[in-house]
């Protein structure tokens, strides 16, 4: 199984102390808004790579006033090994973690703990920027595989670096050799995270009893094809550096990726559905995503699933419960109440997030 059993927050967000501890069933938590039950979310979410739930820096998380820093510990069960974490940023400074006692890097702490998330800010996926659609899908490739997150930021380096090439109109293609080889080699190696991806989803939809409509994906590019092979994509920077001078920036590449959705069922692209039909695919694609990797690795991931009751009747709602239940899977769910999660029964735990003065006080009912 892959859990958190125990949770401390310090100085985080709106807890100024909170000491939680758990036994793997699914978790409620409920309370009015703007009481902090998502501060608890994002807690979770940064023991997995990136900047967590919210994409926030480090100094953004802070408690205000006191700007005294963060911490946050957690015992970490991970495929039969227990693992003690800590994360922390004292006032101003990057995120620092430690496993174990030892300094260690977000790659690795992204090998013994799998997150996925769900939350409002994603409804409008479909409808959006490309650009959240390209972290959507880059975060379950990371999922399958942790060091997608490591060649991504290879490839950003090398690409800003290039870019500000083009925008001085440097035109000696010796300047732009070392970038263009270190983003083609990261560049194919993110393209072809992402196909893993999006047929690992596939196949675990295909073979899916689920309550929720089935997502038809495909990777697209702004213009023409991604270029098949390492080779392939450095010989297409090579040719398109004129061009790209004129434009100021990379033309060619995995970050003009796009991901295409359709509602199966209806052959209706995932953009134009209602919204609560937008709401149910990415309920099922996440769903989707932890059955793979329960395949792939032996346990399913961490769920964080926030304000997903309110969007969801109440079939719905049970029809959730009841698959996140058959998956075994450590599902952190908020609502503002405690009727939202009536289906779940004594099959849950339940926190209750009020807020005083600012502070966040977290019971067990």
């Amino acid at each position: 199984m892959l859990c958190l059993t125990d949770l401390t927050l310090s100085h985080f967000r709106s807890h100024k102390v909170a000491r939680l501890s758990f036994d793997g069933r699914p978790i409620a938590i409920y309370g009015p808004n703007g009481a902090g039950k998502t501060n608890i979310l994002e807690a979770v979410s940064l023991f997995s790579p990136g900047r967590g739930l919210r994409r926030a820096a480090a100094q953004d998380m802070v408690r205000r006033p006191e700007a005294l820093g963060w911490k946050l510990t957690g015992i970490v069960k991970s495929l039969g090994r227990t693992h003690e974490v800590e994360i922390w940023s004292d006032a101003g400074s990057a995120r620092q973690v430690r496993i174990d006692g030892k300094a260690a890097s977000q790659l690795a702490l992204g090998r013994i703990s799998r997150i996925l998330w769900l939350v409002p800010s994603m409804d409008r996926l479909w409808v959006e920027g490309a650009d959240g659609r390209r972290r959507f899908l880059d975060r379950m490739a990371m999922s399958f595989e942790p060091s997608h997150a490591e060649v991504s930021l290879i490839y950003e380096k090398a690409m800003r670096e290039r870019n500000r090439l083009l925008k001085d109109q440097v035109r000696d293609a010796g300047w732009y050799g070392a970038l263009e080889a270190q983003m083609a080699s990261a560049g194919h190696a993110i393209h072809c995270g992402r196909i893993e991806a999006l047929s690992l989803l596939a196949a675990a939809q295909d073979q899916a009893a689920t309550a929720f409509p089935v997502a038809e994906l495909e990777l697209t590019l702004t213009e023409g094809e991604m270029p098949e092979t390492e080779d392939d994509l450095r010989d297409a920077l090579a040719e398109s550096r004129f061009r790209d001078i004129a434009a100021g920036r990379t033309l060619v590449g995995p970050h003009r990726a796009d991901l295409y959705g359709v509602f199966a069922a209806k052959g209706v692209p995932a953009r134009d559905c209602s919204t609560g039909e937008q709401k149910a695919l990415l309920v099922s694609l996440i769903l989707a995503n932890a059955r793979a990797l329960a395949e792939r690795i032996g346990a399913p991931p961490i769920l964080l699933l926030d304000e997903v009751a309110a969007h969801l009747d109440a079939d719905r709602r049970a029809a959730l419960y009841d698959e996140v239940c058959a998956l075994g899977a450590q599902a952190w769910m908020t609502g503002t109440g405690a009727e939202l999660f009536q289906e779940l029964g004594e099959r849950a735990q339940y926190l209750e997030i009020t807020e005083t003065d600012g502070v966040s006080e977290v019971a067990v009912p």
